[in-house]
């Protein structure tokens, strides 16, 4: 086999209509710190709809490179096979590739095949799983938003709201997870009970919401809210951060990234301390509702 050059590293987070998994981009961890340990000079193609600014498959010129090696998914389909005719002239290897058809072109087109499983093979462990582990991925985040409250008429900013938070979101260092109160017995997407969905929220570092359970269920497991009120003026948002007296709040009318991160920043420092003082009064009941008001109306000695 000819002697390494440069080795130009591929899957399917390099095709233009491909997609990059986490499992995917794990494995190219794993066969990248293999390479740097070795000393093996590389490059990695990646599809510009993912990486816009890095190396894309289209410029990889395929004189720079002596190899060019396949990580991780099926050895399979036009896109493979586009890749043998790119780079006829380089040395391909497949490597942790599941092998549907031996004898297709795809999989006879690799000068080595190194195979995760493939028919009449003993399975190898997937490369993902001795990758490299990432840095820190930030905070855990729920992100719990209403598209609704029609009632609200042109007072209404959910949908500017909803845009606003969920761009600068996709910005921020974290692991986001789109949350539903609603509940629903039939749809496995969501809880059935009010304990289920509580039993994710606590484990939350942060939960962002224009909604008011979403605040209300957050601050009642000790975990902080970003909280951002989706009506023009304020309204029950507002006015429920107001009687929790909880201070992370966004006003429609004042939404900008410098407010998110200020009282992002709050709730990721102090935040979790305050929610924990008001978890905490909540349940050892020194906060008043509704519900002490309506007992001390029904009792006997006020009804009878």
């Amino acid at each position: 086999m000819e002697s390494v050059r440069r080795v130009l590293l591929t899957g399917w987070f390099s095709f233009l209509d491909g997609e990059a998994t986490a499992g995917d981009v794990l494995a190219l961890d794993r066969v990248r710190e293999v390479l740097d340990r070795a000393g093996v000079a590389h490059d990695v193609a990646w599809s510009p709809g993912f990486r816009p600014d890095a190396l894309h498959l289209e410029d990889a010129r395929p004189r720079d490179y002596s190899h060019v090696v396949f990580v991780c998914g099926p050895a399979h389909g036009p896109q493979v096979e586009g890749l043998h005719r790119r780079f006829a002239e380089c040395v391909r290897i497949a490597v942790g590739t599941s092998v549907l058809d031996p004898d297709g072109p795809a999989v006879r087109g690799f000068h080595r095949v190194l195979p995760r499983d493939a028919p009449g093979t003993e399975p190898s462990l997937d490369l993902a799983a001795r990758a490299p582990r990432p840095p820190s991925a930030g905070p855990v985040v729920g992100v719990v938003l209403t598209h609704g409250q029609h009632e609200y008429g042109d007072r209404r900013r959910h949908g500017h709201v909803a845009e606003q938070v969920t761009r600068w979101l996709a910005g921020r260092d974290c692991a986001r997870l789109e949350l539903e109160t609603r509940l629903d017995a039939h749809d496995w997407r969501l809880g059935s009970t009010a304990a289920q969905v509580e039993a994710v929220l606590a484990r939350l570092d942060l939960v962002v919401t224009d909604r008011l359970h979403g605040l209300v269920l957050a601050l009642r497991s000790g975990v902080p809210a970003l909280a951002v009120d989706p009506v023009a003026g304020g309204a029950k948002v507002t006015a429920q951060a107001r009687a929790c007296g909880w201070p992370a709040l966004v006003p429609a009318d004042a939404l900008d990234a410098a407010e998110l991160r200020r009282w992002w920043d709050w709730c990721l420092t102090h935040g979790r301390a305050a929610a924990g003082r008001i978890r905490d009064d909540l349940r050892e009941g020194t906060a008043r509702d509704g519900a002490d008001a309506l007992a001390a109306l029904l009792e006997p000695s006020r009804t009878g």
